[in-house]
Order: C-alpha cells, then sequence, then structure tokens
C-alpha cells in the first residue's frame, strides 16, 4: 500500500465514522434498539452491532438502509 491509498483509507474511515457516529445519535434518540433497528431495515443485530462498534468498514448499501430506516438520507456536501 503505497501514501495515497493509505490516505483514502483514513479519509474513508474518518468520513464513515462521522455517518455511524450519527446514525448511532439518531437511534439514541428514537430510544431504539439495535434490534429493533435491524429488523427495520431487514438486516441482523449482529449487523447493527458490528457497525457500531466500526469493526469493518460498512457497505454504502448498508449504511443507507440503515439510514432510511431511520428516516434520514446520506448526502454528498461540497465543503469549500
Amino acid at each position: 500500500m503505497n501514501a495515497l491509498d493509505l490516505w483514502e483509507v483514513v479519509c474513508m474511515t474518518e468520513f464513515s465514522s462521522r455517518i455511524i457516529d450519527s446514525l448511532i445519535e439518531e437511534r439514541h434518540k428514537r430510544r431504539m434498539t439495535q434490534a429493533e433497528l435491524a429488523a427495520s431495515c431487514s438486516l441482523t443485530q449482529s449487523v447493527i452491532a458490528r457497525l457500531e462498534k466500526k469493526k469493518a468498514s460498512p457497505q454504502l448499501d448498508t449504511l443507507v438502509k440503515v439510514a432510511t430506516a431511520l428516516d434520514c438520507d446520506i448526502r454528498v456536501v461540497k465543503t469549500k
């Protein structure tokens, strides 16, 4: 892995981490359990647990399923 590849991994990890933190916050606001969230987006509770522990880089479709189940969306926003 070269320096550019490593930079891309770090940026993606940071980006995913911020999205996951927002999804966790939204789940807590709604007082939902991981099992309830999993059921509402056709995933297993263990998938939600791994996502929230940030054990692996999530697939975009998984993030979209979870966000949709929480009545949220994921947007690309220009930062500068």
